[in-house]
């Protein structure tokens, strides 16, 4: 259980740095490495260190970045590697983000991050029965 609440802070570290516009806590969270990667709602992949960099660069310094809460993270951890599953609420719309880290030294070092929109279930009555749409 320690391991899930180390990774569950380094979530928070991670939200916190987006939340402050702290560019250099944010590339300190991140995997020293190639071998990272990151998924924006709507952008296509961005693989490697640099690249997904500067997209973190790119977005802090934008004044009109938008407002994250994460909500509901649950960490799942398998020796080094880890992953904290949660609710971003962005600008009050909620998209599912996945965080992926691995284990360096103490400390957890992020190598993906995705989020994209949720599907909102809409209930809809059809002949006394209650249907599920997914929009």
């Amino acid at each position: 259980m320690a391991n899930d609440s180390k990774v569950i802070a380094a979530n928070a570290a991670f939200y916190a740095a987006f939340s402050r516009g702290d560019f250099d806590g944010m590339e300190q969270m991140w995997a020293d490495d190639d071998a990272i990667s990151c998924i924006h709602p709507g952008w296509p992949a961005i693989i490697g260190r640099a690249t997904v960099i500067g997209s973190w660069r790119d977005i802090l310094q934008n004044p009109e970045r938008p407002q994250i809460v994460c909500a509901e993270p649950q960490a799942i951890v398998d020796g080094d590697s880890a992953r904290v599953l949660c609710i971003e609420i962005v600008d009050g719309t909620a998209l599912a983000a996945a965080n992926h880290f691995r284990r360096v030294g103490d400390g957890w070092r992020l190598v993906h991050h995705q989020s994209s929109p949720i599907a909102q279930i809409v209930e809809q009555a059809e002949d006394d029965r209650t249907s599920h749409r997914v929009h």
